[in-house]
């Protein structure tokens, strides 16, 4: 029997390095998500010295960090759609710049009218961040490599609040909050500076500006519309609400909650905070092998993605809506670990379905309006949590811990019954 063919070297070493470069440019992505989301979480690892700097009550500072969110929906609409036009590169360029220069105010000086300003401009530049760094990411692999590298984008997000935490914190302790701005801005900017030199655009995703993708003329394209009315979108998008308002209980009033209820020092506040990011770390590991085994298999998205991700959702509610049955401060902080770790893993699953079920031409404008509507969940979250402590001192927290049970809840409902990418990318090319 003679040999298979084998590839040209030429052939060979073009792969290869084609395969290196998706790799440099989602390691440079992830760290990209790692900066974005210190920046996010800055603000509630200062909490109590922002509040008694400014003088803040806690609906005061809920609505402060709720500002940040206030422009974060539209920046996301506009540049997802824009992503599907212009070179994600450039687009996340521009916003790692921007969101540097963003936090100068508040790091200059200021009281809460500066601090509201910064943070609107910061969340408008980086609004986007999620959804076109995951374009950008899986435009490098095909639909059944996607799920490892859209994980790791998803766990630049982890990353970034288990590295930064401790870090910032001690910032803040030792040399002030204003001062751990300023080193989020020179991070920032060092990190632009990177993706200037090594980022590119991958071959997978919308890089067909022509008018015609995966053998589809602009006509035959389903719109947006036909891709926001389908079960898939709608239900991936309910479920990642609910588990971003997780992540913005996480970002804003957990380290508040581990220092005040909880009784833990600033110190141990500080490595605590990062437990359920670590944890959220390591379901999105699992999450990705998981689903990306299950497909191999030849398992339908809707169980690898829909079923999986629902799991995830449920998990964490049951964990969140079990805190009335324990006492000590060491139960209750592992639940909570627990179930906001589990609860806020659901972005990976959103991602890759949106991805599976629009066409690369319309992956980015589909990434970015269920962006949009998801961060909204940040804009609610810090504002109903603070109103939550302030009408229910301490109470409060238990109360905002709860609230997201029962909402995790019903996204795992929504990720269970409504996600199927396979029936609806079916009906969207017909």
């Amino acid at each position: 029997m003679s040999a298979p063919p084998s590839l040209p070297r030429k052939e060979v070493g073009a792969t290869e390095h084609e395969n290196r470069r998706a790799w440099t440019v989602t390691a440079l992505l992830v760290v990209f998500m790692m900066v974005n989301f210190a920046d996010k979480s800055v603000l509630g690892l200062a909490a109590d010295e922002i509040r008694a700097d400014l003088h803040l009550s806690a609906t005061e500072f809920g609505l402060a960090n709720s500002a940040f969110f206030l422009l974060f929906s539209v920046a996301a609409v506009a540049v997802g759609l824009a992503a599907d036009r212009v070179s994600p590169k450039l687009l996340i360029l521009l916003m790692a710049l921007l969101w540097s220069v963003a936090q100068v105010p508040a790091a200059i000086g200021g009281g809460l009218a500066v601090l509201v300003a910064s943070r609107v401009f910061l969340g408008a530049a980086e609004g986007p961040a999620f959804p076109v760094a995951q374009q950008a990411t899986l435009a490098w692999f095909p639909n059944d490599r996607r799920n490892l590298p859209g994980a790791f984008i998803t766990l630049g997000v982890t990353l970034g609040v288990i590295v930064s935490a401790p870090g910032l914190s001690w910032v803040i302790q030792h040399h002030g909050w204003r001062t751990a701005l300023w080193v989020l801005v020179a991070v920032g900017l060092v990190w632009a500076v990177a993706w200037a030199a090594l980022g590119a655009d991958g071959r997978y995703g919308s890089g067909d500006r022509a008018g015609t993708t995966s053998g589809m003329t602009a006509r035959q394209l389903p719109s947006y519309g036909r891709i926001f009315a389908s079960r898939t979108w709608i239900g991936a998008t309910l479920a990642y609400f609910t588990s971003y308002w997780t992540v913005a209980l996480m970002l804003v009033w957990l380290p508040s909650y581990l220092r005040g209820p909880l009784g833990h020092s600033a110190g141990a506040a500080g490595t605590l905070v990062a437990a359920p990011w670590a944890i959220g770390a390591v379901v999105l590991l699992a999450q990705a092998g998981v689903t990306g085994r299950l497909m191999r298999r030849g398992v339908g998205s809707r169980y690898a993605r829909g079923w999986v991700g629902g799991g995830l959702l449920a998990f964490g509610a049951a964990c969140c809506l079990a805190l009335p049955l324990v006492d000590g401060s060491g139960a209750l902080t592992v639940l909570v670990a627990l179930g906001f770790g589990f609860g806020g893993s659901y972005a990976t699953v959103a991602a890759t379905t949106v991805a599976e079920l629009a066409p690369p031409a319309r992956s980015g404008g589909a990434l970015g309006v269920m962006n949009a509507l998801v961060t909204v969940a940040g804009l609610a979250a810090p504002a109903v949590v603070g109103a939550l402590v302030d009408a229910q001192g301490a109470d409060g927290y238990r109360s905002a811990v709860l609230l997201a049970g029962l909402l995790l809840a019903a996204g795992a409902t929504a990720s269970f019954c409504c996600v199927d990418p396979d029936r609806d990318t079916a009906r969207l090319t017909r």
